[in-house]
């Protein structure tokens, strides 16, 4: 065995060292990084599931909200119609404070003489219930909170890719001290490296997450 040949292999040796050191590292951190955004997947889970069930909550009460003003509402027409002027201002005065402008708008447009009018209050712009506004506003936190958790789902998955291409360097480099002639260790730990080297730069571009 030559002077020139030994120092070779001793190069690829040094080599298939430093790439099983820098990819058990890669490894580590990777799966290291899988497992926090799993962690964040599971509390952006959370939030969601908590705001889904705040919008039903209110969606819950705008719809009990509605069913008493349309109860209110068949009443006082009811009085209204009966000339029971006495029983149709009771239910009047009892008609919840976000439903009282909707109906006085109603009157307004004379329902009785003018075929445009909207056929009830509740078809007026005036009717508006805070109760919805809340649910939309909470359906929409959650659509966005579930798009946060689709992402964090994402980047956990793509860092237990990443600990798999780091430990396919790993069997790269392992095996490359096993070949007999220098040429396929060459070709063994160029394969090796590629794929550390593509694997660590895409990892170096992808949001880490760490614990506080």
């Amino acid at each position: 065995m030559t002077p020139e040949r030994t120092r070779a292999e001793e190069r690829l040796d040094l080599v298939a060292t430093l790439l099983l050191a820098v990819a058990t590292v890669a490894t580590a951190w990777s799966g290291y990084q899988a497992s926090r955004w799993n962690g964040e997947q599971a509390k952006a889970s959370g939030r969601t599931n908590g705001t889904r069930i705040l919008a039903a909550r209110a969606q819950g009460l705008a719809q009990a909200q509605t069913q008493v003003d349309v109860a209110t509402f068949s009443s006082w027409v009811d009085a209204y119609a009966r000339k029971d002027m006495l029983l149709a201002d009771f239910y009047f005065k009892r008609f919840r404070k976000e439903f009282r402008p909707a109906v006085q708008a109603w009157i307004a447009t004379r329902p009785l003489r003018n075929p445009d009018a909207p056929l009830t209050p509740f078809a007026m712009p005036e009717y508006k219930l805070q109760a919805r506004a809340d649910a939309a506003r909470l359906d929409a936190e959650a659509a966005v909170s579930a798009t946060g958790v689709l992402r964090d789902i994402q980047r956990s998955t793509n860092y237990v890719l990443a600990a798999v291409l780091f430990a396919t360097t790993l069997f790269f480099a392992g095996v490359s001290t096993k070949l007999p002639t220098a040429r396929f260790r060459r070709i063994v730990l160029c394969l090796g490296v590629i794929v550390f080297v593509g694997t660590l730069v895409w990892v170096a571009a992808s949001p880490i997450s760490l614990a506080v």
